[in-house]
This record gives structure tokens, sequence and C-alpha cells, in this order.
């Protein structure tokens, strides 16, 4: 398993706009390519303004056969557009990360 861990920071105050925005018109068509989200969460405490959201995949293999098709996907394009318009994002993190040897996903 891959997990691919992904933070991003909004300007103060407008990470409930980014998020709707996502909501919008980004996350069907991500979830169409990529599958469902281990998990898409908001930070509560700390950095307010950042969020996280984890895709697993087979392998790296499968990561990069479901991200080429998203960003060969027109509505994905649209939302990528639409959202580098709302100038929301300041920055992005990824982590790509394995499990350890005694973790088990799922048990």
């Amino acid at each position: 398993m891959l997990y691919d861990v992904r933070t991003y920071t909004c300007q103060p105050g407008k990470i409930k706009k980014h998020l709707a925005l996502y909501a919008e018109y980004g996350y069907a068509v991500q979830r169409r390519h990529l599958g469902e989200p281990l998990a898409y969460m908001q930070t509560e405490t700390g950095d307010v303004n950042s969020y996280v959201h984890i895709w697993v995949y087979e392998d790296a293999a499968d990561r990069a056969r479901k991200r080429m098709a998203l960003q060969a996907d027109p509505e994905w394009a649209a939302y990528l557009a639409r959202s580098s318009e709302a100038g929301y994002l300041v920055a992005q993190r990824n982590q790509l990360m394995v499990p350890v040897p005694f973790f088990k996903p799922g048990s």
C-alpha cells in the first residue's frame, strides 16, 4: 500500500471558501479517478488554515495511472483553473508513505 498524504494551507479566513469550491467542482471528479479518500480532515487546533487528505494506492504505478487519468480530465482542469483564480491556497505538502511492517491496514 502507498499512502499519499496531502496537506494544504489556505490564506487566513479563506479555508471555508476553498473547501466549498472544492466540494462543488473538484471532489466528485477526483473521487471518480482516485477512488474514496482514506481521510479528508480540516485542522481544528494548531494551523486552523490547513486541511489534510489521504489517498490510498496499491503502489506507485497505480498512483501514476490514476493521477494521469485525473490530470487528463477536462472537469479537473476546470476545477484547477477556478481554484487558481480564487487564489485561496498558499502552500501544499505531499508525502508518499508506506505502512511500517507491524501495521496491517484494515485489521
